[in-house]
């Protein structure tokens, strides 16, 4: 996966507003504290899989490397923030993880509920990937902009992590109906949200 990764590559049905770009590179310590929250949370989304689904020994085995590489990704963010005499901030609620998963189904199975939680966290990660590509690709802090690049390569690896993860605990064609199903929402979602320049999604 290299600097060609696209909203194709990820499945994305509609791609960020340009003009995201653009305001949040004038309000990078902003980016920078929501993104550390990001990366936060994504850690904290795979230990609760791996606490919830122990039994699931695909699932614990590609998940455990994935909140050692958040984790440390949070820690590369803050160091970031601190190299620009920045500090962490208050969190603030991600009004786009929220809408998504209002969008997830309840009910059902063990392994209907543990496919849901997966391809929400896939669609989170492919959304964060097209993120980072911008931010790399237009912002004009040069050490920032390397920084989102390597970021934009292990977000589309960890993408790809939940959804193949997902086609192991349900047939590949029910998995893939969803997925198109949730990006047709994530779409909606991301088309009706207000362009923040303090948020990272």
């Amino acid at each position: 996966m290299n600097d060609n990764i696209d909203k194709s590559v990820l499945g994305l049905h509609l791609p960020t507003d340009p003009r995201w770009a653009d305001i949040a590179g004038m309000n990078i310590e902003d980016i920078l504290i929501d993104h550390a929250y990001c990366e936060q949370k994504a850690a904290s989304s795979c230990i609760s899989l791996i606490v919830t689904y122990p039994d699931k020994e695909e699932l614990v085995e590609m998940l455990t490397p994935v909140v050692t590489e958040e984790w440390s990704h949070f820690e590369m963010v803050i160091e970031q923030l601190k190299k620009r005499g920045m500090k962490l901030g208050k969190m603030r609620k991600d009004e786009y993880v929220a809408a998504l998963a209002k969008k997830i189904r309840k009910g059902g199975s063990r392994e209907d509920q543990l496919v849901e939680k997966l391809l929400m966290n896939a669609l989170i990660e492919a959304r964060s990937c097209e993120r980072f590509k911008m931010l790399h690709k237009n912002i004009e802090d040069k050490e920032l902009s390397e920084f989102y690049y390597q970021l934009m390569i292990s977000e589309a690896g960890h993408y790809r992590n939940f959804l193949e993860l997902a086609k192991k605990y349900k047939p590949e064609e029910m998995v893939l109906k969803r997925w198109q199903e949730l990006l047709n929402e994530e779409a909606e979602i991301i088309k009706n949200l207000e362009i923040r320049s303090d948020r990272m999604h």
